[in-house]
Parts: C-alpha cells; sequence; structure tokens
C-alpha cells in the first residue's frame, strides 16, 4: 500500500532515501521510522501552507525546514518557568546538578599492541624501571616522560591537565581514583594503550552545584522540554484531522523533526 497524506503520495524512493537517517535492527522498522518522518513532514508543510507561509520556490529540504520552523514559531508559544518552578524543579533534581571528579595528572605512557604478549612484556618491564626511578626521584618525572612516552602529552612532561571520569581509559581512571592527591601509582597501569606510570597531582572531588550557577540550565532545559511536549501535542492534532494511509503514525516520528 502507497503512503500517502490526504491527496499527496509519498514516493517509495523518498521513504528509501530517508531510510539512512533511521537507524534500525530490520530494514522494515527503518522504513516504517523514515515513512512516519516523511508523514509527519507533509503534515507540518501542508498546516505552514494552509496559514500563508509561502513555499520554498526551490523546493530543497533547507528551504523546507525553514517552513516548518515559521510555522512552528508561529503556532507554538512555550511561557518562561516562574523563579518558584526553577527552584522546585533543582530540588527535585539536585543529583543532576554535581560536578565531576577532576584530576590533575601526569603520565608516562610506554606503548604496547595488546595482541603482542612479548611487546607488553618489554613494555611492562621498561615502565618498571621508569616507576622505580620517579618513586626515588619524581623531579625527574617530566624529563623522563619527555624522552619515553609515547602520549602527545610527554611534550610537555607527561602533564594531561586537569581531566574528568570519562576522558581517560578505564584502567587509568581506576587507579587514579584510588591515589591521595600528591601520590605517584606504586604500580604500573595496564591498559589497551600499553603500561602508564602514574602521578597523581591533586584532587577535586565531586560537589553540588548552588542553583544559582546552573538557573540557566534549568530554565533551558524546561524551556525545551515544554516546547516539545507542544510540538508533539501539534503533530498529533494535525495527524488527527489527516486521512493517513500506509503507515501508523506515533508519537516518536515527531523526534527527528523538532529538534
Amino acid at each position: 500500500m502507497p503512503v500517502r497524506v490526504n491527496d499527496t503520495v509519498i514516493p517509495e524512493r523518498e521513504i528509501a532515501a530517508e531510510m539512512q537517517h533511521h537507524p534500525a535492527p530490520t530494514r522494515d522498522l527503518a522504513w516504517q521510522e523514515a515513512a512516519r518522518a516523511l508523514v509527519v513532514r507533509r503534515l507540518l508543510l501542508d498546516a505552514a501552507a494552509e496559514r500563508g507561509i509561502a513555499p520554498p520556490e526551490d523546493g530543497t529540504l533547507v528551504a523546507e525546514e525553514a517552513m516548518i520552523e515559521a510555522l512552528l514559531d508561529d503556532v507554538v508559544s512555550v511561557p518562561e518557568a516562574d523563579e518558584e518552578s526553577l527552584r522546585r524543579w533543582y530540588d527535585a533534581n539536585r543529583a543532576r546538578f554535581r560536578s565531576k571528579e577532576l584530576w590533575d595528572a601526569s603520565h608516562i605512557l610506554i606503548a604496547a599492541d595488546p595482541a603482542d604478549e612479548t611487546e607488553r612484556r618489554t613494555a611492562e618491564a621498561r615502565a618498571r624501571d621508569l616507576l622505580d626511578r620517579v618513586l626515588a626521584d619524581r623531579s625527574v618525572f617530566s624529563a623522563l616522560a619527555e624522552a619515553h612516552s609515547a602520549c602527545p602529552s610527554g611534550k610537555q612532561g607527561g602533564r594531561l591537565g586537569q581531566v574528568t571520569r570519562g576522558s581517560l581509559v578505564p584502567e587509568v581512571e581506576t587507579f587514579l581514583s584510588a591515589l591521595e592527591s600528591g601520590q605517584i601509582c606504586p604500580t604500573v597501569v595496564k591498559s589497551r594503550y600499553g603500561m602508564h606510570v602514574l602521578w597523581l597531582h591533586e584532587r577535586a572531588e565531586p560537589r553540588q552545584l548552588p542553583f544559582e550557577a546552573v538557573r540557566e540550565d534549568v530554565a533551558r532545559f524546561l524551556r525545551e522540554t515544554s516546547w516539545r511536549r507542544a510540538v508533539h501535542q501539534f503533530i498529533a492534532l494535525l495527524a488527527g484531522r489527516a486521512r493517513i494511509e500506509g503507515v501508523e503514525l506515533d508519537g516518536a516520528a515527531a523526534t527527528p523533526l523538532v529538534q
């Protein structure tokens, strides 16, 4: 059955082209999602035309997006949350507003292929020697990093700067999280990249961010949430008035068009 919105037929070739934007476990699911997205687009373009918003002369997707944006600007109005609502939402979601654990660290990386056991044993021996030298005299760490580290940070004496959880390989983060400020890790740390000699200069523990620091983020989130809800309701209204054939429209279909 062809996909149709009122009197407009959506060609199969357009649905096939749209499928690249809708990855799914099966081709049929991707086709369904693509068809739904194009149905929503057609509903919005038709609504824009009904409201006197000029159709794009060149028919390009960019022009159509501008037409849809103009329509939504015209029909969707989202009130700003008042101060009490912002604070109430912040208080109910305080866990979302904590700073990440912050590490100021350095390392020396002796690179080794994870599939080459001989290379990894050699790299571990080299790293162990370097670790023994910096444990005896940490003032040589920077020079050893510049001379031996396979990481670009070696050019800065091994300094990684301030890093947060999720920015380093898990093995390194596990050891950094266990070190005290100023401590050099007493063991060589192994990762898929090779062997690491670690030095944690300082750590900053996670802390609760005050409302004043995140007020604009809260306001933006609530504004965008309200806008999406309003757009969803508007699309549902259009779909309820339209004759749609060949595909069932659901709420998820609006997502690609209302980022």
